[in-house]
C-alpha cells in the first residue's frame, strides 16, 4: 500500500507506539447495500484495530501513549461513562506497556438494565486489571480528574492524564493517519466515495479525519453523526480541536465551515440512551452482514446513513464509506432490547 506523503509528512515528527492492527479492512457490503436499494456501501473496520476487541480509541491511543512514555509516566488516569469503550482500550493499552491504570466511571446514564453497570465494557475493565472508580453524575469531571491524579502522584505512580475519549490533539493524531489510510485504500479500490459517515461524540475522531482531510486536500465530505440531542457543543468542540491540530502540525491552511459536518436528529433521547432508529440499524448490519453495531454510537451512527440514503441524498450509483468505530463489547449490558424474555 502506498503511503499518503502529505500526512506522513506533518506525522513525521509525531511520537507513536504500535498498539493497532492496522491497515485495518475496508469491506465491500453487497447485502446492505441491495437491501437498501441505494449507494453501494463499504465498511471500514477500525472496530479490528485490536487491543481488548478494538475500537477507535486505539489509534489515538498509539500516540496518547507514546506520550505517556516519553514523560517516564508509571501509571495513567482517564475517565468516561459506565460503558466506556475508551476506558477499557486505555485499560488495555496500559497493560500492553506495563502501566498502572486508574479509570473513574461516571454514571451518568439513566438506564436501568441490572446488567448495565455490571456486564460489558466494566467486566472488561475489571479483567483488564484497571483500578476501576465509579462516581455518580454529581461529581464534576475536572474534581475527579484532579483528585485521582494527586492520590495516583502520592502513591509514587507518576500519572498521566488521558481526557474523555482520547479527545486532544495528541490522541486525534491517530486519526489523521487513519484518513491517510482510508485515502490509500480507496485509492488502490479506484474508488471516489460520495462521503464517509461515522459517529461523533468527543470529537476526536471526527477533528482528526477533518483535519486529515483538510491536509489531503478535501477529497470527499466527512459527515460526523452525532450520538446526542444537541449538535450545537460538539460542531465548536470539533472546530477548536481542527484549528489546534491544524497549528500543532504546522499546516498553514484555513478551516471552513465546510470542513466540520455533523448530521443531527439520530442521536435523541440523549447519550448513552438508545433509540429505535438505531436499534433497527443494530439489527440490519447484524443479520444483513453478521457485523455488530452498538446502541451508544455506531448505531445511531448507521441509522444516519440509512436516514440520507431514504432522503435521497444517496443514490444508487454513489459509493459511501461508513467508519465503524466498535463499541459491540457494551450490547450484553443491553441486554434487554434484544432478548426476548417472553
Amino acid at each position: 500500500m502506498r503511503l499518503n506523503s502529505e500526512i506522513d509528512k506533518v506525522l513525521a515528527n509525531s511520537a507513536r507506539i504500535e498498539l493497532a492492527h492496522l491497515p485495518t479492512p475496508l469491506q465491500r457490503l453487497d447485502r446492505i447495500s441491495a437491501h437498501l436499494g441505494g449507494p453501494t456501501i463499504y465498511i471500514k473496520r477500525d472496530d479490528c484495530t485490536g487491543l481488548a476487541g478494538g475500537g477507535n480509541k486505539t489509534r489515538k491511543l498509539e500516540f496518547l501513549m507514546a506520550a505517556a512514555k516519553a514523560d517516564d509516566a508509571l501509571s495513567v488516569v482517564t475517565i468516561g461513562g459506565i460503558q466506556s469503550n475508551h476506558c477499557r482500550q486505555t485499560a488495555a493499552a496500559a497493560a500492553k506497556l506495563g502501566l498502572e491504570c486508574h479509570v473513574a466511571l461516571i454514571d451518568k446514564v439513566n438506564w436501568q438494565d441490572p446488567a448495565y453497570r455490571l456486564a460489558g465494557n466494566v467486566t472488561l475493565d475489571h479483567v483488564l486489571g484497571a483500578h476501576v472508580h465509579v462516581y455518580a453524575d454529581v461529581y464534576d469531571r475536572d474534581d475527579v480528574r484532579d483528585y485521582l491524579m494527586r492520590m495516583v502522584g502520592n502513591q509514587g505512580k507518576l500519572p498521566y492524564f488521558i481526557p474523555l475519549g482520547g479527545s486532544n490533539v495528541i490522541g486525534a493524531l491517530g486519526y489523521v493517519a487513519a484518513f491517510g489510510e482510508l485515502n490509500d485504500q480507496l485509492a488502490d479500490a479506484e474508488l471516489s466515495p460520495k462521503a464517509l459517515y461515522f459517529c461523533t461524540s468527543s470529537g476526536g475522531t471526527h477533528a482528526g479525519l477533518a483535519a486529515g482531510s483538510i491536509i489531503s486536500g478535501r477529497p470527499f465530505p466527512i459527515i460526523g453523526v452525532h450520538n446526542e440531542e444537541d449538535p450545537t457543543s460538539i460542531q465548536t468542540t470539533v472546530g477548536e480541536l481542527v484549528d489546534g491540530m491544524l497549528e500543532h502540525l504546522g499546516v498553514n491552511i484555513t478551516r471552513t465551515s465546510d470542513d466540520v459536518q455533523v448530521l443531527s436528529g439520530y442521536g435523541e433521547p440523549s447519550y448513552g440512551i438508545p433509540n429505535a432508529k438505531g436499534n433497527a440499524a443494530i439489527a440490519l448490519m447484524a443479520q444483513q452482514e453478521g457485523i455488530l453495531l452498538d446502541p451508544v454510537y455506531t448505531g445511531k451512527a448507521f441509522a444516519g446513513l440509512i436516514g440520507d440514503i431514504e432522503a435521497g441524498k444517496l443514490k444508487k450509483g454513489d459509493d459511501v464509506v461508513f467508519l465503524h468505530t466498535g463499541g459491540a463489547q457494551a450490547l450484553g449490558a443491553y441486554s434487554s432490547l434484544f432478548v426476548d424474555k417472553t
